[in-house]
């Protein structure tokens, strides 16, 4: 017999929103709680790590402001997530949103744009945890073991997993310690390398050679960036990558106080703190390192794949290995955190009927979606085992269109909260700005982004593998998307999902 309970068409939950009771833990996390899982979940030190180079080989010396606009259209989503879950605070988030605006086929797409984003990430999660574990061993040399790499990969995200299924408030104090190790880690490197600026600085004015780059307010000048306009949607598209993640704190809102505010307020909270850290953070590597061609430079291609392994031993010296503990503290709170979302999201569709009643049941004592959790951790684990014993090359392509499903999921709830608002619009004008113009700009951007980037994938010389003569990532992005579509088909015409798709959908 099972251990878990089935919620589906249970009592409601919070008063007046409509959003039927799952058996979760209610209120539990509070607003400090929120602002850390939205923060654990972009994995800012791997985020800053892997991403940075990249964006420095596109727009050079302009990376800064390039930080700053793409963080413009991740936060106008982010308004959009506030107000959707003001009115609907339900743990399916952009399923349950894309629904009531747009009906059961959108709901059920947005949900696996959602599902899927987190599963392939995971195993991105997994390859890099794998590695730096083993960077942290004698040589390092571990690290290149394709075998000894994937099974560790798989026991953490096994682990992970594990936590997660086990109640909310022990995934939050693990999530507590490891944000911790990163943020202190990140702060120790950030300062060292303030402290070898200003050094290199006084040195200077004693006549010495200056050996960093000085900042300058042109890395922060439209008009010089604008000169590439290509180069700049290139590197908007990278960094959104690095934002993706803090919608999680409103897929846990149903375990959180006032579910209808405060993690919306956590959302943005995170988000602007985000830009904070990330524009800060690479100004401070840009000066220390610059962005030129040889040794710790952030345009050396060799760099490009982790520039803060790059420069560990010449900013930390015996201490490097400070930045690997919290990149790898950074993958496994991200690893946990992308569960989260992705768990809860598929049980919201289980309660409202999208996939079968086993996906809507929690466990009883943990208070956590049991069957759903147990379902992602699977997913995610065969997906990086197929993936590195297929085809590496392929599993970084496919990691590469992860771009496609969180410009697909941010658009949509974009436009479904300009949708389902429309007839508050002209209210007020706090409602014509957040609920229509932002949310609907947003929207625009990564609807632009999506093709955009799509486009940039069909090339074949794109990425590391080619299928058909065109870009292994579109392919890999088309592929998974496409599934979804069958997958809403089949569910279309299962007896336990037909009356999702057939029943006429609620209302405001």
């Amino acid at each position: 017999m099972s251990t878990e309970i089935t919620t589906a068409g249970g009592p409601s939950g919070p008063s007046g929103t409509g959003v039927p009771a799952k058996g979760l833990h209610a209120g539990i996390l509070d607003l400090g709680d929120s602002v850390m899982l939205g923060l654990a979940s972009t994995a800012p030190v791997y985020s800053l790590a892997a991403t940075l180079g990249f964006i420095v080989a596109v727009n050079g010396a302009y990376t800064p402001l390039i930080l700053l606009l793409g963080f413009i259209p991740v936060l106008f989503i982010a308004y959009a997530f506030r107000e959707l879950n003001s009115a609907m605070p339900d743990c399916g988030t952009t399923f349950t949103w894309s629904r009531r605006a747009f009906g059961p086929w959108a709901g059920w797409l947005g949900g696996w744009g959602v599902a899927l984003a987190g599963i392939v990430v995971l195993a991105n999660l997994a390859q890099v945890a794998g590695q730096y574990l083993w960077l942290l061993t004698g040589d390092g040399s571990l690290a290149e073991n394709k075998v000894l790499v994937t099974a560790t990969g798989v026991l953490f995200i096994a682990f992970m997993t594990l936590v997660n299924y086990r109640g909310i408030r022990l995934g939050e104090q693990v999530q507590r310690v490891l944000t911790y190790v990163q943020y202190i880690a990140l702060g120790i490197f950030a300062v060292a390398i303030i402290v070898g600026i200003a050094g290199s600085a006084a040195g200077n004015a004693l006549g010495g050679a200056a050996s960093y780059e000085p900042f300058t307010f042109e890395w922060f000048n439209p008009v010089g960036a604008f000169a590439d306009p290509g180069a700049v949607v290139h590197g908007m598209l990278l960094a959104l990558f690095i934002y993706w993640g803090w919608d999680t704190c409103l897929a846990v809102n149903e375990e959180t106080e006032n579910p209808a505010t405060t993690p919306g307020r956590g959302a943005v909270i995170s988000a602007f703190v985000l830009v904070a850290i990330y524009v800060s953070v690479a100004v401070l590597v840009m000066m220390y390192a610059s962005v030129g061609t040889e040794g710790i430079g952030l345009g050396n291609e060799a760099n490009q794949d982790d520039v803060f392994l790059a420069m560990k031993d010449v900013v930390l010296g015996p201490w490097g290995w400070l930045i690997i503990v919290a990149v790898l503290a950074s993958v496994l709170s991200s690893t946990q955190t992308t569960i989260l979302p992705t768990a809860r999201g598929t049980l919201s569709m289980g309660v409202h009927g999208a996939l079968p009643p086993k996906f809507g049941q929690v466990h009883p004592r943990n208070q956590t979606p049991g069957f759903s959790t147990r379902v992602m951790g699977i997913a995610a684990v065969a997906y990086y085992v197929v993936m590195s014993f297929v085809s590496e090359n392929l599993l970084s392509d496919s990691i590469s269109a992860i771009s496609l499903f969180i410009a697909f999921y941010y658009a949509l709830t974009g436009f479904a909260c300009f949708w389902f608002f429309r007839g508050t619009l002209r209210d007020s004008a706090r409602n014509l700005w957040f609920r229509g113009i932002l949310p609907l700009a947003g929207a625009l951007l990564l609807a632009a982004a999506f093709f955009i980037s799509a486009v940039q994938m069909w090339d074949p010389e794109y990425g590391d593998t080619r299928i058909l003569g065109v870009g292994g990532a579109f392919m890999s992005g088309v592929v998974l998307l496409a599934l979804g579509v069958v997958l809403a088909v089949v569910c279309r015409f299962l007896p336990s999902t037909r009356a999702y798709f057939t029943a006429p959908t609620p209302t405001r």
